[in-house]
């Protein structure tokens, strides 16, 4: 690529958070309905299209996890329906040594004193998961057996450059939301590619174990927040910013209706998944 393409890419990245702006808003689900319709995405995606899970009568796809966990939707601006989401599992409150999914999955593969047990203690540790886009926004043949996918064409080319909006959104959108409830260190079980794309954008997700098998190759990772947030690319930011002028906005109203601090889902949430 020459200077001149190069140049011409950079300034088409300027535009990202106004491009984003136009058609799509993140939503932390900071209400029982907003969390029912991360459900509904996840069912559409892991039940209807993957069948990775079975079908349910009430169209919400949930696990014990979700009981200990915060949620994120990305939403259209034209349409307002709900096109992806993703959730932060916590610690169980109950019981702070109890592992996080990754940790069951990965036993035989982590590297040893993952994750650090002070910070276990501390509550300064969450599990990102069930990131999912639903269908009509990931139809490509290769995406057909994938919840979310990224790949050097999402960013197009010199003459009409793209940016995977939905899932970059969504993993700054969880970040944000981490931040604000004190957690240190993310973990994630992902795709080795997924998690090389995030890197290229400043993600610095840092392998912490060998892969397993887990509906594809799956590696964990683990990301330190004040290095993502100090290390992101300049290009990120605006969009970034954005990202958290809307979740803030969020907050406020939900702290105003609840009239407490949120931090973690036990702040908001009934005790128990509703009919689960």
């Amino acid at each position: 690529m020459s200077v001149r393409q190069k140049v011409i890419m950079m300034l088409e990245f300027t535009k990202l958070h106004k491009n984003f702006q136009r058609f799509f808003r993140v939503v932390p689900a900071l209400t029982e309905e907003l969390v029912n319709e991360a459900y509904r995405v996840r069912h559409s995606v892991y039940c209807e299209d993957l069948k990775w899970e079975a079908v349910r009568e009430d169209g919400f796809e949930t696990d014990e996890y979700d009981n200990q966990s915060m949620h994120c939707l990305l939403q259209s601006v034209q349409t307002n329906e709900f096109v992806g989401c993703i959730r932060m599992v916590h610690g169980n409150p109950s019981d702070l040594s109890a592992p996080l999914p990754f940790q069951i999955a990965c036993e035989k593969t982590l590297d040893p004193g993952i994750p650090d047990p002070e910070l276990q203690q501390r509550r300064a540790i969450a599990e990102v998961s069930r990131l999912a886009v639903i269908g009509k926004y990931r139809r490509r043949p290769d995406e057909k057996d994938r919840a979310v996918k990224i790949s050097e064409s999402d960013y197009g080319t010199i003459h009409r450059p793209r940016f995977p909006y939905i899932p970059v959104g969504l993993y700054m959108g969880m970040l944000e939301m981490s931040r604000r409830a004190g957690i240190d260190t993310l973990y994630i079980l992902t795709e080795p590619s997924l998690a090389g794309h995030f890197c290229k954008l400043g993600g610095k997700l840092n392998p912490i174990g060998g892969a397993i098998e887990h509906r594809g190759t799956r590696a964990p990772y683990q990301m330190k927040i004040s290095e993502v947030l100090k290390g992101m690319n300049m290009l990120m930011r605006p969009l970034n910013k954005v990202i958290v002028r809307d979740i803030e906005l969020a907050y406020k109203e939900a702290e105003e209706r609840s009239g407490k601090p949120i931090i973690f889902a036990r702040d908001f949430m009934p005790a128990a998944v509703p009919g689960r």
